[in-house]
């Protein structure tokens, strides 16, 4: 009883407390604008510092994301104007979404590390393995396949499934991450490179005559007679596009979505057998047997670029996530990291053997692999690195290898089978599901596809600067008329300085009966006689025989006029 009486104490004391602060009539209660400069008043230092910063950070958070410059100067049509502040300002829009999502990326990125005098590259994967959770040890393993090999693998985009190739005609794919076999089927031939398409429902297969389309099941799907012994493949997912190089030494570029050909290119350097698509630009990198890397585009019939990047033929070659960075490898025993932005190497690293791999990770770790030794660097694009981050050992010489997609594993493929090497701080700790997905349900593949298709980017978006779509000239047309006429000019002056003969007349061209087409007509049909060439022989002596008639100015032998050609002579001289 005496615990409800106070109770019922405390409650009238809290009403009484609650009454005093009430103001008993309007006059008493502050005014709005009181309230508001207590609030302000009310809110300390250290907060408006706090905000000031995370401020700071997120415009600079922004300028990571920005893509482009902004357009200068103005134009007259106030509808063009007001298009171009717009996209402007979705731009700027796009970039602080993109800056402030990354209080959302919660995976962080860890690498090896070591103490006192230890090194990194002598820790093994057995000691790599007991010191990581279970989820981590499952990825790594070894795959006995000595029947078939050597190996070529690839990854799908989102990491989770994996494609084999055995040089003997042994063909797999594997969801490796739940130890799960695709399709297996044998060819019975050559294969020499696998290559994923838009997702893991299509592969195809460089075979010893032509490449083939495959589906998830193993069945055919079509037969691509326009790459002829194909060597090598790539895939790009923007424009549907597959493309090849092989012993012809011709780029073949297929769409797979309508079936054409987008574009055929001839080399002009003999075979070659390394090909990688960047996947920045989506230009095709190809190395050939001179030691020299040509770029092509679909839509362009002469290479984009060419550099001479090693004394002996390109044995491998791989490009970063971001496009700025190319590592080649030739049969002179060296690695070397290319700006492909200036195109000037940075620095080299040499091998006890020709590098007959390579693979750049997602945060930019650098993997060569030689005979049965596979070395991975750490920040190696940017400085030149005295010793590697890890070092491995297989049973067999490596033929292929490759980094998975947002995970820390190193996939190899030799000539006994495929290995599975961890490497902490490989892959990107967080993903966007709108890119690549790991945990993709059939649903959600299905959509992914069909979004792909409709933005799909036509052929012709291939350059090498692929921020140039939308871009304006500031220049009047007049400005530019007189920027090509000095252009004009100064090649003229450079050509005449040098010796070489440039001729900027205009020749009229040759389209009568003299022009190629009809001297190669003439020479083919030299020797066939049939009616339309008789009656047209017969036509051309009745024009000779007339035209000589009236240069004579005299009436045509009776033999050679009509019956009724009196009359008509007669009647014209009566009129």
């Amino acid at each position: 009883m005496d615990r409800h009486l106070s109770e019922a104490g405390d409650t009238s004391a809290n009403e009484e407390s609650d009454t005093e602060k009430v103001p008993r009539t309007l006059r008493d209660a502050p005014a709005k604008s009181d309230r508001k400069k207590s609030k302000r008043q009310a809110q300390p230092d250290d907060t408006k510092e706090e905000e000031d910063e995370a401020t700071r950070e997120l415009q600079q958070r922004t300028q990571k994301y920005k893509r482009g410059a902004e357009a200068s100067g103005k134009v007259r049509s106030k509808k063009a104007q007001a298009g171009i502040d717009h996209a402007q300002k979705q731009k700027a829009e796009a970039a602080k979404a993109a800056a402030r999502s990354e209080m959302l990326l919660t995976e962080s990125g860890g690498y090896l590390e070591a103490e006192g005098t230890e090194r990194t590259f002598k820790f093994t994967q057995r000691q790599i393995a007991e010191n990581v959770d279970i989820g981590s040890t499952d990825k790594m393993f070894n795959l006995k396949l000595d029947e078939f090999g050597p190996y070529s693998l690839k990854y799908s985009a989102n990491g989770r499934h994996m494609l084999l190739g055995g040089r003997r005609g042994h063909i797999a794919c594997v969801d490796w991450r739940n130890g799960r076999l695709g399709c297996e089927l044998h060819v019975r031939e050559t294969v020499r490179d696998v290559c994923w398409l838009h997702n893991e429902s299509l592969f195809a297969v460089a075979q010893k005559k032509q490449a083939y389309i495959y589906d998830h099941t193993g069945a055919e799907v079509h037969s691509l007679t326009r790459h002829i012994e194909p060597t090598a493949l790539g895939f790009m997912p923007h424009h549907m596009l597959l493309a090849s190089t092989g012993m012809t030494g011709r780029v073949v570029y297929q769409d797979v979505t309508e079936g054409r050909v987008a574009g055929e290119h001839r080399s002009g350097y003999g075979p070659s057998h390394v090909l990688r698509i960047s996947p920045y630009n989506a230009v095709a990198h190809v190395g050939h047997g001179n030691g020299v890397v040509t770029l092509w585009g679909p839509q362009q019939p002469q290479a984009l670029a060419k550099v001479h990047c090693h004394r002996g033929p390109v044995q491998a070659l791989a490009l970063d996530s971001s496009g700025t960075y190319m590592a080649t490898s030739g049969l002179d025993g060296r690695v070397r990291i290319w700006d492909i932005r200036r195109f000037e190497p940075l620095h080299e690293y040499r091998t006890a053997r020709p590098a007959q791999a390579l693979d750049i990770s997602q945060r930019g770790l650098l993997a060569a692999a030689w005979g049965r030794s596979v070395s991975i660097w750490k920040d190696a694009l940017t400085t030149r690195v005295g010793a590697p981050y890890m070092r491995h050992q297989l049973e067999a010489d490596v033929s292929s290898a490759g980094f998975v997609p947002y995970d820390d594993v190193l996939g190899c493929g030799h000539a006994q089978g495929v290995a599975s090497v961890l490497v902490p701080g490989a892959g990107e700790p967080n993903f966007d599901a709108l890119v690549a997905n790991p945990f993709q349900t059939p649903r959600q593949r299905q959509e992914t596809e069909v979004r792909m298709l409709l933005d799909k980017l036509p052929a012709d978006s291939v350059q090498l600067d692929p921020n140039f779509i939308g871009r304006m000239d500031p220049r009047t047309r007049a400005q530019q008329h007189s920027d090509s006429l000095a252009d004009a000019h100064l090649r003229h002056a450079a050509a005449r300085d040098s010796g070489a003969h440039l001729d900027s007349a205009v020749r009229n061209k040759t389209k009568g009966r003299n022009s190629t087409a009809k001297r190669y007509a003439r020479k083919r049909n030299a020797n066939v006689v049939d009616l339309k060439r008789l009656q047209e022989m017969e036509r051309l002596e009745k024009d000779l025989r007339e035209s000589a008639a009236k240069r004579r100015k005299g009436p045509l032998p009776a033999h050679e006029t009509g019956a009724l050609h009196r009359f008509y002579t007669e009647k014209n001289n009566t009129r």
